[in-house]
């Protein structure tokens, strides 16, 4: 059994979504959290949840969508969460400052605002950081009540073990079986308990097949490089972070 965390599922992706479901559960994925962070995309994806037994679901706003979005977005964001059956967390939220420095104010009161409703509705959040990790931190320690995962980690053995001791699970995907990727320190030296795995296709494919298009069914590619570095056999690994992600998301 494997559980991709975090992944993007949505015709602006995929032109046959019955035929990556097919091909994912041939590739032993039992259950596939679909992360949709654009208040304009939230009706396909939850049709897919209904669709799909396999599929759960995380919505929130993304922090490039920060200087766009209004009360009444937020407001329909927490109806949504409230009563949408499948829906498993909150996310991804966080703070990006990458492309959009001149965002920040308004990336921190969206976040704040989007934490602050996850502490409400008592659900577990997924962290988008990027090029933001003390400005994260600094936020996310306002909200001690509020755990979940840092998605696409890839920061320093230093800021792991920061988000761990707050009680965050690290999302860890494809970027690991790079080459040169300095990810796998982290992974070895963190505990496996700590661990979920995540593709965040269609993006970030793991070698071997890096340049195509990812999806879920790539999974096993990851647990496999986490296997190697941990020292532990496939099967042994793949239970423990299946049994992180379930406790992680509640499912």
């Amino acid at each position: 059994m494997l559980i991709d965390s975090h992944c993007h599922l949505s015709k602006e992706y995929y032109s046959d979504i019955d035929k990556v479901i097919k091909e994912d559960r041939e590739a032993g994925v039992d259950g596939i959290i679909v992360s949709s962070c654009d208040v304009l995309e939230y009706d396909e994806v939850i049709e897919y949840s209904k669709k799909y037994d396999l599929i759960y679901l995380s919505l929130g706003i993304h922090p490039e969508y920060a200087s766009n979005i209004k009360e009444k977005d937020l407001k329909r964001l927490e109806s949504l969460l409230l009563s949408t059956p499948k829906v498993v967390a909150l996310g991804e939220i966080g703070l990006d400052y990458h492309y959009t420095k001149d965002e920040k104010i308004q990336q921190q009161e969206l976040f704040r605002k989007q934490l602050k409703l996850a502490e409400k509705l008592s659900l577990p959040v997924v962290i988008h950081s990027r090029d933001a990790s003390q400005d994260t931190i600094n936020i996310l320690k306002e909200y001690p009540k509020v755990k979940g995962v840092i998605h696409c980690f890839s920061g320093s053995l230093e800021t792991a073990n920061i988000y761990i001791k707050m009680g965050y699970k690290l999302g860890i995907g494809g970027v690991l079986t790079f080459k040169n990727s300095k990810l796998g320190e982290v992974v070895k030296n963190i505990p496996i308990e700590s661990i979920v795995i995540e593709t965040d296709s269609p993006f970030l494919t793991p070698d071997p097949y890096r340049g195509k298009k990812n999806s879920s069914k790539y999974l096993p590619y990851i647990l496999k490089k986490i296997s190697e570095i941990k020292g532990i056999n496939y099967e042994e690994c793949e239970k423990i972070i299946v049994n992180n992600t379930k406790s992680t998301f509640n499912m």
